[in-house]
Order: C-alpha cells, then sequence, then structure tokens
C-alpha cells in the first residue's frame, strides 16, 4: 500500500483453480456471477454475494489458449475468443451446464479479443491475422459476418465498443488505434487513426458515458483520448508510472462527479494496479487526474493480464484481476 494514497487496494476473494496462466475476467452485468478464462482452455464461473463460490468450470472444446472472453448485455450469453483462431458462443442449459450454440470461424490465426456492443445486436473480434470482424447478432444463435476490415498492419491485440453508439475501437502491434463506424451503403469502414503509443496498444477502455477512451501500451504508458465531434478524438492526458507494459485498462464509474468522471484502473507486467480519479472541469474542459490508490506484487511475483471493474450497481468499488499464477483475485477500493 502506499501511504500517501487516500485508498486502499484490499483483497476480498481470491478465486484459484485454473491449471495454467489466467488472461482475462469478464463481470455478468445482469447478473452476480463473474466468468474468467484461461491458457488451460476453460472458463470457470464464479456466484458472488456475501461470498464468493464457485460455481461451474466450462471445458470448452477449444484447442488452444482461450484469450479473452465477453457477456452480451443481457447476461445470458457469454462469447470465448481463443488461440484456435474460433469464437465459442455458449449459453446456459439446464441446471450449471452450458453448451456451445454457435462456433464462429473465419479468422486464419489466433484470436485476441472479442467484444458485444451495448445493444447486444453487434459482436466484434480480432486477431493476430491483423483482421477485425463485425458480426451481426441474429435469433436462434445465428451469426452473420458484416465486414472484415483489415486496416491495421500488424496483429490486432483489442477490441472495445462504445459504451451507447456502434463505434468500435482497437489496437494493434503496429501502435495504432483505429475506429470504426457502419457506413448504411457500405460496410464497416475506418474513419479514424490515433496515434501517439510508441509501443503496442495492448488494451482499450471507453468511459462510462463515451466521451474518452483509454489506451494502455507496451511504452509502459496509459494515454486517454477525448472525444472532440462525432468520430474526432484527441490526446488529452498520458499517465506514466508503470515500471512495465500496460497489458490492461478498465474505466469504472466511480464517485466522481462531473462530465468524463470516473476512476481508470490499470495493470501489466510489473505486477502493480494503479487506480486514478478523472474529473473534467466545467469551467474549462480540462482533465484532473490524481493517483488514488496502488498496490505493488498484487499477483506476487506475477504479471497481471487483465483488470476489469464490477458494473453492477453497488459494486462500483469492486475490480477482479487474473495472473499468470492462474488466479483470478476480487479486490474493493476503500477509504483510508
Amino acid at each position: 500500500m502506499s501511504a500517501d494514497l487516500p485508498n486502499d487496494i484490499v483483497l476480498i476473494a481470491e478465486l484459484p483453480g485454473h491449471e495454467d496462466r489466467a488472461w482475462h475476467v469478464a463481470w455478468n452485468p445482469t447478473k452476480p456471477i463473474l466468468a474468467s478464462c484461461s491458457s488451460d482452455k476453460t472458463v470457470r464461473l464464479y456466484g458472488y454475494a456475501d461470498k464468493f463460490t464457485f460455481l461451474t468450470s466450462i471445458p470448452t472444446g477449444h484447442t488452444k489458449t482461450v484469450r479473452a472472453i465477453a457477456w452480451a448485455p443481457s447476461g445470458n450469453t457469454l462469447a470465448t475468443a481463443s488461440f484456435d483462431s474460433n469464437v465459442g458462443i455458449w449459453e446456459r442449459e439446464d441446471g450449471d451446464e452450458w453448451e456451445c450454440v454457435s462456433l464462429l470461424e473465419g479468422h486464419e490465426t489466433e484470436c485476441k479479443s472479442v467484444g458485444y456492443s451495448s445493444t447486444g445486436t453487434l459482436l466484434a473480434s480480432c486477431s493476430r491475422d491483423k483482421s477485425v470482424w463485425v458480426w451481426e447478432v441474429q435469433p436462434d444463435a445465428d451469426f452473420e459476418c458484416l465486414g472484415v476490415i483489415m486496416e491495421h498492419s500488424q496483429d490486432v491485440k483489442c477490441v472495445a465498443w462504445h459504451p451507447t453508439e456502434e463505434i468500435l475501437a482497437s489496437g494493434s502491434y503496429d501502435d495504432t488505434i483505429k475506429l470504426y463506424v457502419d457506413d448504411p451503403e457500405d460496410d464497416w469502414f475506418c474513419c479514424t487513426t490515433l496515434t501517439g503509443h510508441k509501443s503496442t496498444v495492448w488494451a482499450l477502455a471507453w468511459s462510462p458515458e463515451g466521451q474518452y477512451l483509454a489506451s494502455g501500451s507496451d511504452d509502459k504508458t496509459v494515454r486517454v483520448w477525448k472525444r472532440t465531434g462525432k468520430v474526432e478524438f484527441k490526446q488529452v492526458l498520458v499517465l506514466e508510472g508503470h515500471e512495465r507494459p500496460v497489458y490492461s485498462v478498465s474505466w469504472g464509474k466511480g464517485k466522481g462527479v462531473g462530465v468524463g468522471a470516473g476512476r481508470l484502473a490499470s495493470a501489466g507486467s510489473d505486477g502493480i494496479i494503479r487506480v486514478w480519479e478523472l474529473v473534467e472541469k466545467s469551467d474549462d474542459g480540462l482533465l484532473e487526474h490524481r493517483m488514488i490508490a496502488k498496490l505493488e506484487y498484487a499477483h506476487d511475483v506475477y504479471d497481471l493480464n487483465a483488470i476489469v471493474w464490477c458494473p453492477r450497481a453497488g459494486f462500483e468499488d469492486m475490480l477482479a484481476t487474473a495472473g499468470d499464477d492462474g488466479v483470478c483475485k476480487v479486490w474493493r477500493i476503500t477509504p483510508r
């Protein structure tokens, strides 16, 4: 703990069980469920109320690492992105059994990230094959590919949908962030490219109201981009301090006030959790920031691969991490 900061990061649950590194965690948006995925090719589900309890393990059938997971906004469907190049779509059947209701094929190599749009009608996936795919979610677990976007020159590491609009962002090994929108008369296309990072962009996170986009990079920085027009963005903040690559960023609502208020959490190869409070001042529109919490050795000596705020009302001060130790941990930000 850092004595000069106003908050502590307190461990409230440690969730072991994966047999290999844990890559990602995803909070169900409507139910008290936390999902995690791993190089062991499984997804583990935990319930929480008074305490966290193991619910079930999904043997996904993926032949390689499950790199990322994403819940649909309804909370009834879970998507898995795997290094076997496929995306699995999962729904709960009777009891605790989860069934793969659709397998999305098309990527030529490792699938790195997956995400649902805010309406749940679109799904995005990205891959080491340099492509971003946009899928339309149809009835009866059917999916139609609406676009294969080949704008990045290298491996695409992450995708993130705007929280209220059909704007998709992606980050890449080519050090850039690209944003895409749908052309009603054509296909999905790249409308903006954001440059500034000096190395791979590993992670993206929109602010809760969508006015800002945060990015984490191999260059050890977290950058914040402000939306200045329909598809125009400018870099407004560089957060430094991480000693090694930043693998994950997450933007929660926190307790701030004003436009753009919220808490931004970051984690990565240095094993440190950092939490900033960000507020846009109403008088001049500038973004104020201060670090409010920091924790070293969050997973002992292991890398942190993911950090994610809980989106459910009443749990805004809770976040989860996944590490190379195969463990997921749940933390709470508490005032001193």
